[in-house]
């Protein structure tokens, strides 16, 4: 089964894919870790992605698909997988079904306004890096529970940075969701209610 994962920031489709993964034995193929690994790995297309990173580029679509391809031709993926970051946009998703045909494209939908109050109360370890936030509340404010070190707030956390996040997340968005309504494999999920019922919720439309 092979499915793309929509949803802005703070929307749990990070969560979803945790799970989704388990139980479909499926990959879980994140664009944010696929570019870290290809980097770290030192890979051709991980150093060009570098370059263009470090000197404050935005990594080119060609680039993102060659890397996507390139993963999706290992053999852990011949049963199919969850794709989540990719496409971001149409020109994205007509790349895609150059080489992989998507079965389901999973749109998790909250109000932008739950978006800015999840992602802004987020707080991270300066040390461990863990995260908090509304569900995962530190013993004692502003300290880890890990390790006793600082919580601090990303600035892409703050509520500015997050609504100019959504801004270009929906102007890139819409045209996606119109392709995959096209091509009859949309199915919209509510991503304001709890993880099992979302879960139970994607199960329903994924099968």
């Amino acid at each position: 089964m092979k499915i793309v994962l929509i949803g802005p920031q703070g929307s749990g489709k990070g969560t979803q894919a945790k799970i989704l993964k388990e139980r479909l034995n499926i990959p879980h193929i994140s664009t944010g870790d696929m570019f870290r690994e290809n980097i770290n790995n030192k890979t051709e297309l991980g150093m060009k992605a570098k370059a263009i990173i470090e000197s404050g580029g935005l990594v080119p679509d060609e680039l993102t698909t060659a890397m996507v391809r390139d993963r999706l031709s290992n053999p852990d993926c011949r049963k199919g997988f969850l794709l989540d970051g990719y496409p971001r946009n149409r020109s994205q998703a007509e790349a895609l079904e150059g080489f992989a045909k998507i079965d389901h494209a999973l749109d998790i939908e909250i109000p932008d306004a739950l978006s800015i109050k999840r992602l802004s109360s987020r707080w991270q370890c300066r040390k461990c890096g863990a995260i908090y936030g509304i569900t995962i509340i530190p013993k004692k404010k502003g300290i880890c529970d890990k390790d006793g070190s600082e919580l601090y707030q990303r600035d892409d956390d703050k509520p500015e940075a997050i609504r100019k996040r959504l801004e270009i997340y929906h102007k890139e968005t819409k045209p996606l969701i119109d392709f995959y309504t096209k091509k009859g494999v949309l199915a919209r999920i509510d991503g304001d209610q709890p993880v099992e019922n979302m879960l139970k919720d994607i199960l329903g439309k994924i099968s």
